[in-house]
């Protein structure tokens, strides 16, 4: 069965639909303290006769928790989903982790730091027996895993809600690191070029981009990068691009934090579409990730 988080039900769902299996029922409470409890339902057709477990159609009792853990509470209730499908009796427990929180902080940069993205990888991985993971920013996070780990590039799904018709598209990714995504998207959409910018980031707010060669003028431009988080790399992205006269400017992401102002800004900005997936659930989610963490399952 699928056992969605609260920050994932949505893609719970899809997820359910791409596979075939049951959504399981999950409720979502608070004690009186603050304090986080969720429950699983274990009934319907995701029960196995004769235990009263969930069965795959191979035999093998198994939950497939979907949980992005964008806040410290998300991380509470995936650890919590994960103990209570186990308490009900499934053999096998597999995290999907759309998007994963605390995994920039693969390293640490000062005396007396956590390596936070190992902290939280080793608490996740005491309570599954295989982690899936949807384009970390930092490919490193696998290793910190006691538990296999997998990675599903979703750059591919962010070619299917942008329009059709773009005019001599160019895919752009905001650094050198993030080309990749840019590839992939564009060979999904079917032509176009591919470039980058060169961006140097001075602070966690404070980025500094310069523009690439690639001719912009009268092409339609489609910025491409894993995460948006406060905008501001994307949004000076955008003004560079209409400052060398670019016809329009779509922002497509994996992972659409958006936090501030991040949405005022691209806006203000003058970007023409934002287009994202469903691993962070915004109101800019055209596309889901679903297929390609299915094609893994």
């Amino acid at each position: 069965m699928i056992v969605p988080g609260s920050a994932s039900q949505a893609l719970g769902a899809a997820l359910a639909a791409e596979t075939g299996r049951p959504l399981a029922s999950v409720t979502y409470e608070r004690f009186p303290d603050g304090e986080r409890m969720v429950s699983v339902g274990i009934d319907d057709g995701a029960t196995h006769a004769a235990s009263g477990r969930p069965e795959t159609d191979d035999g093998v009792d198994r939950a497939v928790v979907v949980a992005s853990t964008t806040t410290d509470a998300a991380h509470v209730e995936l650890l919590q989903l994960q103990d209570a499908v186990r308490e009900a009796g499934v053999d096998e427990v597999v995290t999907v982790l759309p998007y994963m929180g605390y995994g920039r902080q693969e390293r640490a940069f000062e005396a007396g730091q956590p390596v936070s993205a190992r902290a939280v990888a080793r608490a996740i991985a005491t309570g599954t027996d295989r982690v899936v993971l949807v384009n970390p920013h930092e490919a490193s996070v696998t290793d910190f895993f006691d538990v296999p780990c997998t990675v599903v590039d979703a750059a591919v799904r962010l070619a299917d809600p942008l329009p059709a018709g773009l005019t001599d598209p160019l895919f752009l990714s905001p650094d050198a690191g993030a080309i990749d995504l840019a590839e992939s998207a564009r060979d999904a959409y079917g032509r176009g070029s591919v470039d980058y910018f060169e961006k140097v980031r001075h602070s966690g707010t404070e980025v500094e981009i310069t523009p690439s060669d690639a001719a912009v003028e009268g092409r339609d431009v489609v910025v491409v990068d894993d995460i948006v988080a406060t905008g501001s790399t994307m949004s000076e992205s955008i003004a560079v691009l209409h400052d060398r006269d670019a016809d329009a400017v779509f922002v497509t992401c994996i992972h659409p934090l958006f936090v501030r102002n991040a949405r005022t800004k691209l806006e203000r900005a003058g970007v023409t579409g934002i287009y994202a997936t469903d691993t962070v659930e915004r109101d800019v989610t055209a596309t889901s990730v679903a297929p390609v963490v299915a094609d893994v399952l």
